[in-house]
């Protein structure tokens, strides 16, 4: 799966070469997608390496081949190649209290886990499901549930460490103080505190190392809540 960004880019990519034979500058990328900084652009063609969809040619300039494009239906203009979320299809979910029964209670709940969330410089939203972890039920609350694999420091004040296994709570708003994933222009996820600052959101780090970031509600989405996290020692 990739990002709208992501296949903004690798579209433009691939039409620069059909056009030219030459792949577009970072600049000319930067400005294509409308970024603020070639930064950005980095992240973007990491991504799609990474993913299999461009291949970066060693020791020549601006070196880019595109080896493939996502998915595109036949029958209209829907594309399956990417989307905008951090995570979707069919989430762990408890059974509600009403319909389980003692033992029912006792069974762990597979949730899946859906990638990776920084908790650091924001990484492009991942959309992979690798696998599910097995959670006891009293650890979920109701509705639905997803596990990602932390990356980074900067939640480390509040127990958070690379390498843990952040349950979220699937969830679109969130109160002043919680942990969310929070997915910024539709295209970095990070893990962070959130809280309201007037007419904007603060996303604060719990690592005095890292700075606030403060940003339009236009550019945040809510994608869930921390809940819990499961640690390998």
């Amino acid at each position: 799966m990739l990002t709208r960004k992501q296949y903004e880019l690798l579209r433009f990519i691939n039409e620069r070469l059909s056009e030219s034979g030459v792949p577009p500058s970072f600049d000319e990328m930067k400005d294509a997608l409308d970024l603020r900084s070639k930064s950005g652009i980095h992240r973007l063609i990491t991504a799609l390496e990474e993913r299999g969809f461009i291949r970066r040619l060693p020791n020549r300039a601006r070196a880019i081949e595109v080896i493939k494009l996502p998915e595109t239906s036949t029958g209209g203009n829907t594309r399956r190649g990417f989307t905008p979320s951090v995570i979707e299809g069919n989430l762990g979910k408890v059974r509600p209290a009403a319909s389980s029964s003692d033992n029912d209670a006792e069974h762990p709940v597979a949730v899946p886990v859906m990638g990776r969330i920084a908790a650091g410089t924001p990484i492009e939203a991942l959309q992979t499901r690798s696998h599910t972890i097995s959670v006891p039920p009293d650890m979920l609350g109701s509705g639905e549930h997803y596990a990602l694999e932390v990356r980074g420091d900067s939640m480390v004040e509040a127990g958070i460490l690379d390498g843990d296994m952040a349950l979220i709570q699937k969830n679109d708003s969130a109160d002043t103080g919680d942990i969310v994933v929070a997915l910024i222009d539709e295209e970095e996820a990070t893990l962070k505190r959130f809280r309201r600052r007037g007419a904007s959101i603060a996303l604060e780090p719990a690592n005095t190392a890292y700075e606030v970031r403060i940003l339009p509600p236009n550019r945040v989405r809510i994608q869930g809540k921390l809940i819990g996290l499961y640690r390998r020692y």
